[in-house]
């Protein structure tokens, strides 16, 4: 099995494990970007507890799941955001305001835009999740 985007398909297989009601799901492979990211979704409450187990090749995240989680996805392209641009993708990513988050990728590591936007820095938009 080829595999593109390993972003992508972690981030859908948490969002099945979460429309038909799954405590836990298995995320494979592990990178240090899906880490990232899952630091941030778990910082907003989106999922509960991950660790990272090595099998001897890429590794894999048990993941936690909170059942809150209605969509996420990643955002392909990934689009360069100045830090007064967060409404416009926001608007385009998020179904209304203040529901949801983008996850953000900046020099200061990988957080939520209302992080980014606290820290007065833009980035490049990985992903969003509502």
């Amino acid at each position: 099995m080829v595999m593109n985007d390993p972003l992508a398909n972690a981030m859908s297989v948490v969002r099945n494990a979460s429309n038909v009601g799954k405590d836990a799901c298995v995320l494979k492979p592990a990178s240090k970007l899906l880490g990232s990211v899952l630091k941030a979704l778990q910082k907003d409450g989106y999922i509960g507890e991950f660790e990272f187990v090595d099998d001897g090749k890429a590794g894999y995240y048990n993941v936690t799941l909170n059942r809150n989680i209605n969509k996420c996805g990643v955002i392909t392209p990934r689009h360069a955001v100045k830090k007064d641009e967060y409404t416009k993708f926001e608007k385009r990513f998020l179904p209304g305001q203040n529901i949801g988050m983008l996850i953000v990728s900046t020099p200061y590591g990988v957080m939520s835009q209302k992080e980014a936007i606290k820290r007065n820095t833009g980035g490049q938009l990985i992903a969003y999740v509502y």
